[in-house]
C-alpha cells in the first residue's frame, strides 16, 4: 500500500477517533429565555455503545435524569458505568452531575448543561414518546468563540451551511426511553 496513502488514512483515523464534545465557558443564551419542558421531567434511560478496544465494542446502560431546578433550568444527573470519563474527575461516584437550561436556535432545540463550569451544547430532539440528546462535536466550528452571541451565530451558521450537523459520535444518546 502506498505510505502517503496510509499515513493520510491514519489522520483521518485518528482525527474522527479523538473528537470530543463541544464545550465552551459560554451558553447559547447568557440566560434562560425559555421554560422548562415539563415532558423533560424525570428519568429516561439510553443503551449507549462503548468502545473496549479497536475492534470491540459493548453496551451499557446510562441513565439521564432532570428535575425542575426553576421555571427556567432544570437540574440534571447522567449516571452509569462511566469509567472513560473518571481521569476526567467530572464523576462523583457513578454520576455527573450539573444543570441545564433550553435554548431555540430557529426550529430546532439545544440544552445548555453546565457541568463543572464547562457548557455542553446538545441538540435534543423528541420523537414519539422518546428524545435524542445529540452532542456537537468539537469541531462543530472553527470560529472563536468569545461570548453567547458569538456561539449562537457559529450553531446557526453551521445548521444552514451543512447537509447535516456535526455530532460527537461517542456521545450521543438516541432514542431514549422514559423510565418514570
Amino acid at each position: 500500500m502506498n505510505k502517503l496513502f496510509q499515513y493520510s488514512l491514519f489522520i483521518a483515523l485518528a482525527t474522527t477517533l479523538c473528537a470530543c464534545p463541544y464545550d465552551s465557558p459560554f451558553a447559547i443564551d447568557d440566560t434562560p429565555l425559555q421554560p422548562i419542558d415539563e415532558s423533560l421531567l424525570g428519568t429516561w434511560v439510553a443503551l449507549v455503545v462503548k468502545p473496549t478496544d479497536d475492534q470491540h465494542y459493548k453496551k451499557d446502560t446510562v441513565k439521564l435524569i432532570f428535575d425542575k431546578r426553576s421555571d427556567m433550568e432544570y437540574d440534571i444527573a447522567i449516571t452509569g458505568n462511566i469509567e472513560e470519563l473518571k481521569p476526567y474527575k467530572v464523576i462523583t461516584r457513578d454520576t455527573i452531575k450539573g444543570t441545564a437550561f433550553i435554548s431555540i436556535i430557529d426550529k430546532a432545540t439545544f440544552v445548555n448543561a453546565s457541568i463543572y463550569g464547562k457548557v455542553y451544547i446538545a441538540e435534543i430532539k423528541q420523537q414519539d414518546k422518546n428524545i435524542s440528546i445529540l452532542t456537537l462535536s468539537e469541531h462543530f466550528t472553527s470560529k472563536y468563540i468569545k461570548n453567547s452571541k458569538a456561539l449562537r451565530g457559529a450553531i446557526e451558521f453551521h445548521y444552514k451551511t451543512r447537509p447535516l450537523p456535526n455530532y460527537d459520535e461517542w456521545f450521543l444518546m438516541k432514542n431514549i426511553q422514559r423510565v418514570n
